[in-house]
């Protein structure tokens, strides 16, 4: 995984990490700020749609600061290049969000996949993977697919 990403996720989501923010839920809140990052880093060039999605998420959705939000998109579009590992990720989101926050997180990934209008077949692939990862069926896969596309989800 990319050493500055890495090292920001280091020190926000591990479990001995002594920051009073850093409570089980901030730690899935930045987990899940992670898959969306890299949901936006799909495309070849993210759109200010993409990235403003993004944001909104993290900041309100995720109670991140304006600065944490600031630092990772910053660090995870410096490093559009490179790979991020969704394991660390995906296996807090399923143990430590319930079948509700979990489908809400799929809402998510797709409203950022859908934020330029248009889900190219990686954006979708990197929607499923994540969805299967965390224990999201393929009916509610689609399911929040079709809200998001209806603008139903919220």
């Amino acid at each position: 995984m990319l050493r500055a990403i890495q090292q920001f996720f280091d020190s926000r989501i591990d479990p001995g990490h002594r920051d009073i923010r850093q409570s089980d839920s901030h730690r899935l809140q930045v987990a899940t700020g992670a898959l969306l990052i890299e949901m936006m880093r799909t495309d070849v060039e993210s759109t200010e749609g993409e990235r403003a999605v993004v944001a909104e998420a993290l900041r309100s959705k995720f109670d991140l600061t304006p600065e944490e939000t600031d630092e990772l998109v910053g660090l995870a579009e410096a490093e559009a290049d490179d790979a991020i590992d969704h394991y660390q990720f995906t296996s807090l989101i399923k143990a430590g969000f319930s079948p509700e926050q979990k489908h809400k997180v799929v809402e998510y990934l797709w409203a950022v996949a859908f934020a330029d209008r248009n889900v190219d077949q990686h954006e979708e692939y990197l929607v499923r993977k994540i969805a299967n990862l965390i224990g999201v069926s393929h009916k509610e896969f689609i399911e929040a697919k079709l809200r998001v596309r209806d603008g139903a989800a919220g």
